[in-house]
């Protein structure tokens, strides 16, 4: 049972703060930056996301015990769930351009420490090309808000 919430854990986890900030996203109301996608967008591509997320380490603990890659999943996972709550509950838009900056460092080293796992390495490259475009969207609502 341990093995498959490792492997649903973030999308339980990102479901969960996804109904808890819901109330106060105002994402439609802001002005976006070019390229910005429809609102209805960001809870199927995070879902698919969190699926992979954690597909990415139920595959890795399957081969390893390594603490320092355990820890730096768990931080990046911790940072990726309070960012929507930085964005839309309280607002903190510069704050949260910091906050999505060191989600996208984190996710980055992440991979890198996965490089020898080329199912976990390849199933993260799509999180971290989407970490970087919301970086995008992120900094552009600022700027345009």
């Amino acid at each position: 049972m341990k093995k498959y919430l490792r492997l649903f854990l973030p999308l339980i986890l990102g479901s969960l703060i996804g109904l808890l900030t819901s109330s106060d996203i105002d994402y439609n109301s802001l002005v976006k930056p070019p390229l910005s996608v429809p609102s209805i967008a960001f809870p199927i591509i995070w879902s698919i996301l969190y699926l992979f997320i954690g597909i990415t380490y139920y595959y890795f603990r399957k081969k390893s015990d390594n603490e320092d890659i355990i820890k730096l999943y768990y931080v990046q996972l911790f940072v990726n769930l309070i960012w929507p709550i930085l964005f839309f509950t309280f607002k903190l838009r510069f704050i949260s351009i910091l906050w999505i900056l060191l989600l996208d460092v984190l996710v980055a080293l992440l991979i890198k420490k996965l490089e020898k796992n080329r199912n976990s390495f390849y199933l993260l490259i799509p999180y971290l090309l989407w970490t970087l475009f919301a970086t995008y969207l992120n900094i552009g609502i600022y700027i345009l808000n």
